[in-house]
């Protein structure tokens, strides 16, 4: 099995990505796996560090504040558009895979597409429950949608369309780390109440925000907080922490590298509504309050959200009510105990496990089929 596996950006691109290469070794151990990413971007980074090589194209996104530095990155799009078509077209070529697989990002339109124009076999794998304009445009040519979501036969033809739900990290699908010991990780206290708040691998202002101007809550209500900011609020979110002498209940991390022993010591979780963020919370059950991000392609975030709001699995605040509402909604779910124990079964319903083994079915019927 030789595969080439583009997208990337986010988190949320890159850990199925990642979770896919490592089931395809699994199921063959001298596969042959090749990336290609972004310049620039996050998966530039983590594939690397996941073991696997990666190629990137100096494609990008389409900026839609018209800024001055905006509008001139949008005069360069077409010409990085070619450029990364031309570099992908001899990347594919010398590489020769047996499959061409997309997980979302800007590298995946160019790689897929010249992919398929070139003969080769391509797979898309749509995280969420509202298909992006890119995988709807590449469905055209993919051999098999992959998708997490009932009713997507309204983006993409119903005969290709296979449900497999969301590949997530395997640390986290075979859930073993023990509340104790996911305590004791991140120094807390088992007896006590214990919230994680995360806004996906970038942090989110909005959260944060909403983290700071409440922070004498987790004190006052003895409730530990375990409290991802990202990069850009980690400083800011330090100092306050510091500043209210607050070390003893909220516990600053710029990014949580061990999610397992943060999902097994919480007890509510307050996050974005990224496609990966919910199946993982599908899978280890623990009640949520989802805040969509607002900065997404057709509003996808509360999409998602609401896909689990309507079945009672979740919470949802919307992002410009949440420095007013969050925590409101968050104690009263803190402190209805038979309320976190229906939303945390409701949740549990939605899981779908071995979904990268599910995806690599897939491949492995289209590779046997072609050849």
């Amino acid at each position: 099995m030789k595969a080439i596996i583009s997208g990337g950006g986010s988190g949320g691109h890159i850990f199925p990505a990642v979770a896919i290469a490592n089931a395809t070794k699994r199921r063959w151990s001298d596969a042959e796996i090749l990336f290609v990413g972004a310049e620039g971007r996050m998966e530039m980074e983590k594939v690397p560090a996941a073991g696997y090589e990666i190629k990137g194209l100096p494609i990008a996104g389409l900026q839609r504040k018209l800024t001055m530095s905006n509008i001139v990155k949008n005069a360069m799009l077409p010409y990085k558009v070619i450029k990364s078509r031309m570099m992908v077209r001899g990347i594919i070529r010398d590489f020769n895979p047996d499959i061409v697989v997309g997980v979302g990002g800007f590298a995946s339109e160019p790689t897929l597409k010249t992919a398929a124009s070139m003969g080769y076999t391509t797979l898309i794998q749509e995280q969420n429950s509202y298909a992006g304009l890119t995988n709807k445009t590449l469905a055209r040519s993919a051999a098999k949608i992959c998708v997490a979501y009932d009713n997507m036969e309204r983006f993409f033809p119903k005969e290709r369309i296979v449900f497999t739900g969301n590949p997530v990290r395997k640390e986290i699908e075979d859930l073993s780390v023990t509340r104790e010991e996911g305590c004791t990780q991140f120094g807390l206290t088992p007896t006590k109440r214990v919230v994680l708040s995360v806004g996906g691998s970038l942090g989110a202002r909005s959260i944060n925000e909403m983290i700071i101007k409440n922070l004498d809550y987790f004190k006052a209500t003895q409730t530990q907080l375990i409290w991802q900011t990202g990069k850009w609020m980690y400083r800011e979110a330090l100092k306050a922490v510091e500043e209210k002498q607050l070390g003893e209940w909220v516990k600053v991390n710029e990014f949580i590298s061990r999610m397992d022993s943060a999902y097994a010591a919480a007890d509510a979780v307050i996050s974005r509504a990224g496609a990966i963020a919910i199946s993982e919370l599908c899978l280890v059950g623990k009640p949520v309050i989802l805040i969509p991000s607002p900065n997404v392609a057709e509003d996808h975030q509360t999409k998602n959200a609401m896909a689990l709001v309507c079945k009672g699995a979740a919470e949802m605040v919307a992002d410009k009510d949440c420095a007013a509402k969050g925590i409101g909604i968050l104690d009263n779910i803190m402190n209805n105990e038979e309320k976190r124990s229906t939303m945390s079964d409701n949740i549990k319903a939605l899981g779908v496990r071995h979904s990268a083994d599910l995806i690599v079915d897939e491949m492995a019927k289209l590779v046997e089929r072609k050849g």
